[in-house]
Formats: structure tokens, C-alpha cells, sequence
């Protein structure tokens, strides 16, 4: 049987597969360029697999081609499902239409006179001295003002008038429009009204209904409003494309990522679940690959090309409620994941007073001036120019043609020139490798700065936390990032290139249901959110997944904020109100530095998430075929420049290292798909599992 994990990514599509069937293996094994194969226990191999995410001339959906190739079947032959047991999938298929604002047409319902509530917004001035506000464009194209009204108390002060209703929408859906998104006042608590309009709705034929009080069941008019909307937008665009993959994988049981890390059954997946399906791979695959080489403190690092990812673990996935994601608000939980524009192709350059990284990219075209196609200096770049990245390491895929190696002649060439228009400034004799220093120094600098956020600004001390580090650029500056910010401990996974997709493999199947309650804590209060509770638990299991023997956990969170202030912590429910209050003291304490005993706390809202745990794979075993005392050897010496000097680095292999082995910095661990830096000081060993636990000593 098969296992697929997938994720569709901006570029590439990373597969990663178990298998147990030998035939397979023994095909694939003749193609070591493109797949690869290590063993697992129990006669299975993980295969992994990356390819382009779009390719109109050769297939339609890489994740289905990626199966194809795998299994050996030509694009015009059905699948044979039977021999594929589940298919996980990450996609950005959600996350592409919001940016390119390409999703389906939608229409507006809200209460009378609030017309432009979504577009006024909360008049919010992210750019304080902005002369020119360029507002984002709205998600829907019409809108219908429906005259009804509840009090906040459940009064029902106007009722529907439904032969106008019907007449409005019935306009609208003669324009071709088939989404509409329904919001009126109050319908958190009160949704009657919401109901009646929803039925019609349906009778008159819209094919996506985004009802408010079932997508964002919370107060506050504006951000319900937004979120719904948005699962209106791009759910007709998931749906058509779930149905696609479907169609290729009949019978086959199907799954997808949300954005709260948790995976969902294809038919229940929703627009507004699916902004951070890929990235939630990638937290996921992190996080619990570092719980299995036994971390339990984790700052997760993920740096590509154009960015870099970074969060937070301690013990439990950190969520955030309120986003805005290109330029869209919207209030569902989603993993807490601070990104910076940041990574390999940041363009580096000098503005006659000091030197600045990014945030602009070179992107893959033109890319990195080292890559042959007349791009500006990059951090990949610096690198190359420091001796920490060679072009005999790198795949020969650069030029025009596609078949040539990384230029670092050119390289030289641009930071020679960069060099002595610096020196003509500021009359300081520097070398072109400083100024490439610097210049590291300066995007690491920003990358720890965005982990300090996540970190020392909200009261956690990052010493005691383990880096995972993943993604193409990672290894490069892992070591560096991990001094600036005094973390002791590195850990590198063996398919850290495919961590997302890796992920998928690793993920639980997890359904969250929220109410809003605004009501201060007390005793009385108590058994009403139990009732709620177990409401809200009866709604979540109706995502489970039927499957035999698998674990299953709940978990029963309230969000308390002070009275008068906006600021809501997320404490574990207890019977007790004592401890939900010293709960919330303490991380109170711990976020801000101060606490307010004199003020009466409110339950803002109430959450269950249900944990359905999923079969996962095996870590892979390796053996040590070398003796004890024989160190690894390393293919040649290469000049590095790091800690202000030149030294003379052995260049080792991944895979010719053993279990055991331990290597001193400085050196250069090459992989197929990423290099790893060990900065002098640092110590890098391998263990049992093929991951490298990279060390400080002091």
C-alpha cells in the first residue's frame, strides 16, 4: 500500500511517500537524480519526490502527476486506487486567489445601514504618515442591504421582509453571481435571521451560502464579516479544486491541511481553513520531528528564497485569532507564524550611509547575480563569496540554457566593484569578503529579530530552546542565528528540503469550534460553559475521520481578557474559577510584566478542539558500518571565510556520514537539496534517526 503526503508550494510541489511495496522501490531505485529512497522498519521505504508545481504542457495537478510518476503509470491511464491507502495534502491553490484576487464573484448580505462596514473597517493607519491610503480592494461585487435587526439582547426589533429578499437576490443571481456571504448584526447570538435568508438563498439556486454565525460564531460585526466573506470568495475555487483531485483518486481516502495544523477530511475543507495549509506543513513536520528526537522547546526556522517563517512550541501549537493575510482580515484560529521578507534572493546593496538586505528579492528570474542571468548581488551571493556555498555543490541548472554551474566570478567581480564604492564613501579599507560578511551579518540580524518577537518580546527565554531548522537556505546561517540569540542547540531532519510535505504525513486530524460568551467569570458561570462545552464538542466530531483504534484527546480552552482593555489570553478551562484566574495571572505576568487583581476578568469566547491521532510514519534507522574510532573523511578542503578570517574547511557529505559521527567547525555538510555551515565553536553529530544535532561549545 501507499501513503502520499503533498505539498503544493508557490514553485515546487514536495511529495514525500511510504510504500511497502518492493516493486516500486526496485524501479525507482534506478533513478537516484530524481527520487529519494531510504528504508524504514517493517519492510517500508519513504520515497521523496519534488517537482514543478505548474507545467501546463506535461499534466494538469502535480500532486496527481507525482503519484503517477511514483507508481510508474503513463498520464493516460487511470490510477489503480486501491493501492493507495490515504493522500495528505497542503495547498496554495487558496492562498494564490486571495493574492491574485482571482476567486469567485460574490454578493454581500448585511443588516440596513451598514452597507460599508467592511470597507470602512476599523479605520486602522498601518502607515501613520502615508499621504496616498490605498485601501484593499474589497472580495465582494455586490451588495444587498437587508432590512431586519435584533437588539444585543435578542429582541427581535425588524423582521425579514422576504418577498424583497427574494426579489434582490434573484437580481443578483441573474448577473451569473453564484457566492453569497450573510452577515447581520447580533447573529453570533441571534441567527434566525441568517437561517431564513440562507433557505432562500438556496432555493433560488447559489451554489457556496457563508452564513456568518456558522463560520465565525463571534461578536464583532466587521471581522465576522470579513472571514465570511472570504470563505465565500474562495471556497467555489477549493471546492472545484478538491473535486479535480478527487475525480483522480476515486474511492481513495482524502485528507487536507488547515491553517490551525490540523487535517480536515477533502469534503469538509473550507476557504477560510486553507490560507496556511502549506506553511502549517511545515510547523507541523518541525515541531514533531523535534518532539521525536526529544525537544520540547522548538523555535522553528523555515528560510527559502523570498522569505523566512519562524514559531514558536512549548508544549502545545501557539494560535493566533485575528489575521490579516494579503490585505484580508479574518477571525478564525490559525498558527502563529511571523514572516519576514528575508531570505536567500534579498538584494543587497549599499545607500551611501550603510549597508541594507532586502526587503526586496531577486526571485528565481533573474535570481542571484550568481546565477547567470544578470541579477543584482544577493545573500545567496554573499555566501558564495565567503567560500560557504561552491558551484561543484550546487546543481549545474544556471544560464539560459539551464546546464551550467553557479558563476562566482561574477560574484568576485560585483563585490570588488560594491567594495570600492564603499571605500570611497567611508574611507574604511574593507575586503569584499567583510563587506559579504557584513552584509550576513545584517540578514541575520533581522532573522533573529523576527525569532525575538516570537520569543524574548513575549517573556520566553530563547536560551533554552532547541532551533529546527528547514527549507532550501537554513543550514547556511543556522549557526550564526543561533549565536546572535545565544540558543545552544541545532536540529537538522533529514528531509528538512520536504518538511511540508513531510508534515502532512505527521499532522493529527484536529476540528476546533468556537462561541463567543462576553459574560465575567464567576462560580455561576461555570456549569453554562460546560453546557457550551459539550455543544461546541458534539459540532467538532462531526469532521472525525472513522478509523480503527486511534487515539483521541480534547481540548477545552477560554479566552479571558480584563475588563475595559481588548487583549484576550487563551487559559486551559477548569471547574475551578481560582485556577483558570491564576492561570491567566501568570501569562498575563509573564506577556505584559504587570497584572491588575483589582479588575474583573470576562470570558470572551470559549474553544474545543477534538484530536483524532492518525497513523504515522517511522523515523528511518541507519547503521554504522564504519569502526567506532574512524572518523568520517571528507571529500577535499575549501577556503572559508567566517569569524573575520579565511580557514582552510573539509567539505563532508550527508550521506557519508554514520551514526556516531561527529565533526568540528568550521566545516561544510553538503546535501542534495541544502548546505549546512558548521561555524567554528559548534560541533556537529549524527544520530541513530540520521539527524544532525548541531552543538555549541563554549
Amino acid at each position: 500500500m501507499l501513503k502520499v503526503f503533498a505539498d503544493r508550494g508557490g514553485t515546487f510541489t514536495d511529495i514525500v511517500a511510504i510504500t511497502n511495496n518492493q516493486e516500486i522501490i526496485d524501479r525507482l531505485i534506478k533513478h537516484p537524480e530524481r527520487f529519494l529512497i531510504a528504508p524504514l522498519p517493517k519492510q517500508q521505504w519513504v520515497i521523496v519526490y519534488k517537482l514543478l508545481s505548474e507545467s501546463p504542457e506535461q499534466y494538469q495537478d502535480a500532486a496527481i502527476q507525482g503519484i503517477r510518476d511514483i507508481m510508474g503509470i503513463s498520464g493516460n491511464k487511470s490510477i489503480p486506487t486501491t493501492a493507495i491507502e490515504v493522500v495528505k495534502m497542503g495547498t496554495t491553490v487558496a492562498t494564490n486567489a486571495l493574492l491574485e484576487r482571482k476567486g469567485d464573484r460574490v454578493v454581500l448580505l448585511i443588516t440596513k445601514g451598514f452597507k460599508d462596514a467592511l470597507r470602512i473597517g476599523y479605520q486602522n493607519r498601518p502607515h501613520i504618515f502615508a499621504r496616498q491610503i490605498i485601501l484593499p480592494t474589497m472580495l465582494y461585487e455586490q451588495v444587498i442591504e437587508v432590512d431586519e435587526r435584533y437588539n444585543a439582547h435578542g429582541q427581535e426589533l425588524i423582521s425579514v421582509n422576504i418577498a424583497q429578499v427574494k426579489k434582490d437576490l434573484q437580481a443578483v443571481y441573474h448577473t451569473g453571481i453564484r457566492s453569497c456571504a450573510i452577515v447581520f448584526m447580533h447573529s453570533d447570538r441571534y441567527p434566525d435571521h441568517e437561517q431564513q435568508i440562507a433557505k432562500i438563498a438556496q432555493e433560488i439556486g447559489f451554489t457556496q451560502i457563508s452564513i456568518s454565525h456558522q463560520v465565525s460564531p463571534l461578536m464583532k460585526l466587521v471581522s465576522r464579516g470579513d472571514t465570511t466573506v472570504v470563505d465565500a470568495y474562495l471556497t467555489p475555487i477549493l471546492r472545484r479544486y478538491v473535486n479535480q483531485v478527487a475525480s483522480q483518486l476515486p474511492g481513495v481516502k482524502l485528507m487536507f491541511m488547515k491553517s490551525d495544523g490540523g487535517l480536515v477530511a477533502a469534503e469538509n475543507f473550507q476557504g477560510k481553513d486553507s490560507i496556511l495549509s502549506g506553511p502549517a506543513g511545515g510547523i507541523v513536520g518541525a515541531i514533531q520531528t523535534s518532539k521525536r528526537a526529544g525537544f520540547e522547546l522548538v523555535i522553528t526556522f523555515d528560510m527559502g528564497g523570498t522569505s523566512t517563517d519562524v514559531a514558536h512550541f512549548k508544549g502545545e501549537y501557539e494560535r493566533q485569532l485575528d489575521s490579516e493575510i494579503a490585505g484580508a482580515r479574518m477571525r478564525v484560529p490559525v498558527l502563529a507564524i511571523n514572516t519576514i521578507a528575508a531570505g536567500g534572493g534579498s538584494i543587497l546593496f549599499f545607500d551611501a550611509s550603510s549597508y541594507r538586505v532586502g526587503p526586496e528579492s531577486a526571485g528565481s528570474n533573474p535570481g542571484p547575480a550568481c546565477y547567470r542571468r544578470g541579477g543584482r548581488l544577493t545573500v545567496t551571493d554573499a555566501n558564495v563569496m565567503l567560500g560557504k556555498i561552491h558551484p561543484q555543490y550546487f546543481p549545474s541548472v544556471f544560464g539560459m540554457d539551464g546546464n551550467l554551474p553557479l558563476d562566482k566570478d561574477v560574484v568576485v567581480e560585483k563585490f570588488t566593484k560594491l567594495t570600492q564604492e564603499i571605500t570611497a564613501v567611508t574611507r574604511n579599507n574593507y575586503t569584499p569578503e567583510q563587506v559579504a560578511a557584513g552584509f550576513i551579518a545584517i540578514a541575520v540580524e533581522n532573522m533573529a529579530n523576527a525569532i525575538k518577537k516570537i520569543s524574548l518580546q513575549r517573556g520566553y527565554d530563547v536560551t533554552q530552546y532547541t532551533l529546527c531548522c528547514f527549507g532550501g537556505a537554513g543550514g547556511q546561517v543556522a549557526c550564526l542565528i543561533a549565536d546572535t540569540l545565544g540558543i545552544q542547540t541545532i536540529f537538522l531532519h533529514p528531509y528538512a528540503g520536504v518538511l511540508s510535505a513531510y508534515g502532512m504525513g505527521l499532522a493529527d486530524v484536529r476540528a476546533i469550534r468556537e462561541s463567543g460568551v462576553e459574560k465575567p467569570l464567576t462560580e455561576e458561570l461555570i456549569p453554562q460553559l460546560q453546557e457550551l462545552m459539550e455543544s461546541l464538542e458534539i459540532q467538532a466530531r462531526k469532521e472525525e475521520i472513522k478509523t480503527q483504534g486511534d487515539a483521541e484527546k480534547v481540548v477545552q480552552k477560554v479566552n479571558l481578557k480584563y475588563e475595559g482593555t481588548n487583549s484576550t489570553l487563551s487559559v486551559n478551562f477548569a471547574d475551578d474559577v481560582v485556577v483558570m484566574r491564576q492561570e491567566f495571572a501568570d501569562e498575563h505576568k509573564t506577556r505584559y510584566g504587570f497584572i491588575q487583581l483589582e479588575k474583573t476578568l470576562i470570558v470572551e469566547s470559549i474553544s474545543v478542539e477534538v484530536i483524532q491521532k492518525m497513523d504515522t510514519p517511522e523515523e528511518p534507522l541507519i547503521n554504522r558500518t564504519r569502526p567506532v574510532n574512524e572518523a568520517p573523511t571528507y571529500i577535499e578542503k575549501v577556503k572559508m571565510f567566517t569569524a573575520d578570517k579565511w580557514h582552510n574547511t573539509p567539505v563532508y557529505r550527508r550521506e557519508d556520514l554514520q551514526t556516531g559521527d561527529s565533526i568540528n567547525g568550521a566545516a561544510i555538510i553538503v546535501e542534495k537539496i541544502s548546505t549546512i555551515i558548521v561555524e567554528p565553536n559548534w560541533i556537529a553529530r549524527l544520530n541513530e534517526c540520521n539527524h544532525l544535532i548541531l552543538q555549541r561549545q563554549d
